[in-house]
């Protein structure tokens, strides 16, 4: 472990910048473990905070400015790719645009803090169209407050380790071990935490073919069709504003706010445009809890229910004499005119 330790301080800055950039980069590896480590050895003279500091913040520009761009160009379809090799993705882009639509570029002041909001608040950035000087700014403020947290929890560790010298001498023999067993345990736990997601979801998940069945024979029997609910961020809307028959959009805060105006006698199925149904299934599960049985996520989303070449619909505003929209009114929206 010596030897570790002694050539993880010979290439710390190098470590460093290569770690953090592949982790904001999209490969879940986490970096906390490396900066906490880098803090505790400024704190015994082996490395510079400042050094430290600028390590992170490059690596931290070049994956940010990448991601950036790729955002400004491509949209959704670079953060749906995000969210496939993300451990968070029950939170990956819908909070994330949550953030960016409440608070702006001040979102990228906070972002790395946040599992599964650090690598795609570039992208977004991107999407929205701010501009790249901005996005700089806020983004390495940012990363700047970030960096600096954890290498300073790591040197106020050491600097309070140093009060007991047999406590500081076994610390420094164990380093590397310790060091390894951070980077397992939260790879762990981020693992765990995804496939209990996951497990959930699948387990209420519904077929493109079996909505589009249910719409038939809803629609031979004379009876109310699915409440369907399109739960897209507003930037998902740019590439193809249209929605499945019938569906009425709403954010997904929105909707367990209003779980009282969900109907409780027919099936109520969300969809979303997240790999794996993310949002759609987080979404799905409150509701359950909140006594909505009868609720699930459409398997593939909106661009699976699209690629099946079922119909489509344009997508019209529903209001009532300005009225918000209740149980009553929601009923009776009806699609203008679909297309295959």
């Amino acid at each position: 472990m010596a030897l570790a330790l002694q050539l993880f301080v010979q290439h710390a800055y190098l470590i460093l910048f290569a770690w953090v950039l592949i982790e904001q980069l999209g490969i879940p590896i986490p970096s906390i473990p490396v900066l906490l480590t880098a803090g505790t050895l400024t704190a015994t003279h082996r490395l510079h905070l400042s050094y430290s500091l600028i390590a992170v913040l490059a690596s931290c520009l070049l994956s940010d400015s990448f991601w950036y761009f790729l955002g400004l160009k491509f949209g959704g379809s670079v953060l749906r790719l995000l969210c496939r090799f993300s451990f968070e993705a029950s939170t990956c882009v819908s909070k994330t645009e949550g953030y960016f639509t409440r608070r702006g570029p001040v979102t990228l002041l906070f972002a790395k803090f946040v599992p599964g909001l650090s690598t795609v608040a570039a992208p977004i950035a991107g999407q929205t169209g701010m501009p790249y000087q901005r996005f700089l700014l806020f983004d390495l403020g940012g990363s700047a407050i970030w960096a600096l947290t954890f290498l300073l929890a790591g040197r106020f560790f050491v600097d309070v380790a140093k009060r007991s010298q047999e406590f500081f001498s076994l610390l420094s023999h164990f380093a590397g071990a310790v060091f390894v067993l951070m980077v397992l345990g939260l790879l762990g736990y981020r693992i765990m935490k995804q496939r209990r997601f996951l497990n959930g979801v699948r387990a209420l998940r519904l077929e493109p073919a079996e909505l589009k069945a249910m719409y038939d024979q809803a629609k031979l029997a004379g009876l109310p069709a699915p409440f369907v609910v399109d739960l897209r961020h507003p930037l998902d809307y740019l590439p193809d504003p249209r929605v499945l028959p019938g569906a009425l959009r709403i954010l997904p805060s929105d909707l367990a706010q209003q779980s009282d105006s969900i109907p409780r006698d027919r099936d109520v199925v969300l969809y979303c445009t997240c790999p794996s149904e993310e949002t759609s299934g987080k979404v799905a599960l409150q509701l359950h809890k909140l006594g909505v049985s009868r609720v699930r996520p459409l398997r593939g989303g909106f661009d699976g229910w699209k690629e099946a070449g079922y119909p489509l619909c344009e997508y019209s505003e529903p209001h009532v004499n300005d009225q918000p929209v209740t149980e009553s009114t929601v009923l009776h929206i009806v699609p203008q005119s679909e297309t295959a």
